[in-house]
């Protein structure tokens, strides 16, 4: 791959010269406003590949398929009433359908890992769709950095998780949303939601009435989305949730108003409680805390309604990757 990846500005020259690349079947690491995506061609098999590789990412877990709106989304998607309404109501959004794939389409089989559906999202971010619009074909994206590590929301965390596997990096700044979307199942007659975020449960159902949380796979069970592996945004250390009390050598991710004192590494998702704010610093904030200087992150509780129901979700397969591991 040659040297570090090439880090680009956003503007006219920026987006062209991603664009092109994506175009000569490169990898593109790109903003979106939940977390950067590592950008392929999805029509092409081995630009798709390279994906897998350079995120050492399991062939079984699907990859995200990001569009610009809906037309471009139903070329390649069987969207029914109900993604249509869902497609009004969040996109640009960010909210991914899995819906049956068309035959017909030109997408790679990769990206729906031996699936007969695909996963579709149009993001909000104004350079992804600037992006989309240059290259003119849909963008293969899953998080640009390392299957299984923490999600990456400014450009430092790519270069840092994927070095010399990514070509080029267009800078966006930080990641607004600073989660990943929320993933809804439409192929059968019950909808269900696979993975949370930022669109909330309640607000699929207020659109489409009851919604099966299908989160969590059975066992043996193919995740029909990414983001549904329990080993899941992993720092390196363990991760202890629901903390009442902070223990030695050990690092604090807290939020609101904190009974826990000072401390020297100690770091608040949003000190006013405001859970799109803590959001938004989630993976940031474990990054900076992931350090050989502690023995693990004392999580203190976090409202489990709403958004902080995502929050909970991604911290609870953050706990679970080192309780995997250490129960053999």
């Amino acid at each position: 791959m040659g040297g570090p990846a090439n880090i680009i500005r956003g503007g006219h020259d920026g987006v062209t010269a991603a664009a092109e690349h994506l175009q000569s079947g490169g990898l593109v690491a790109f903003p979106t406003e939940t977390v950067y995506g590592l950008g392929a061609d999805a029509r092409d098999n081995q630009a798709v590949a390279r994906i897998f590789e350079a995120k050492n990412r399991p062939s079984f877990n699907p990859l995200i398929v990001h569009v610009l709106d809906f037309n471009a989304a139903s070329v390649l998607g069987v969207l029914d009433e109900r993604a249509r309404r869902l497609a009004n109501a969040f996109w640009p959004g960010p909210l991914s359908f899995v819906v049956p794939r068309r035959p017909d389409c030109e997408l790679s089989l990769l990206v729906s890992a031996g699936l007969d559906t695909v996963a579709l999202r149009a993001p909000a971010h104004p350079l992804a769709r600037d992006l989309l619009a240059r290259f003119g074909g849909p963008v293969a994206a899953p998080s640009a950095n390392t299957a299984g590590e923490v999600s990456p929301t400014h450009t430092a965390h790519v270069a840092q998780s994927l070095g010399t596997k990514v070509d080029m990096i267009l800078d966006g700044g930080a990641c607004a949303v600073g989660l990943e979307s929320t993933v809804i199942d439409l192929c059968s007659d019950q909808p269900a939601l696979l993975r949370h975020g930022a669109i909330t449960h309640e607000q699929l159902e207020e659109l489409l009435g009851p919604v099966e949380d299908a989160t969590r796979p059975a066992d043996g069970e193919a995740p029909r989305s990414p983001g549904q592996l329990a080993r899941h945004y992993a720092p390196r250390i363990p991760v202890r949730l629901n903390a009442q009390d902070v223990e030695p050598n050990e690092a604090l991710l807290t939020f609101g108003e904190t009974t826990f004192g000072e401390f020297d590494t100690s770091l608040n998702l949003s000190p006013n409680g405001d859970l799109t704010e803590a959001a938004a610093n989630l993976f940031a904030f474990l990054r900076q805390l992931d350090t050989a200087t502690h023995h693990a992150i004392a999580v203190a509780p976090i409202p489990d309604t709403g958004l902080g129901r995502a929050i909970n979700d991604r911290l609870r397969r953050a706990a679970e990757a080192h309780t995997d591991t250490h129960n053999g």
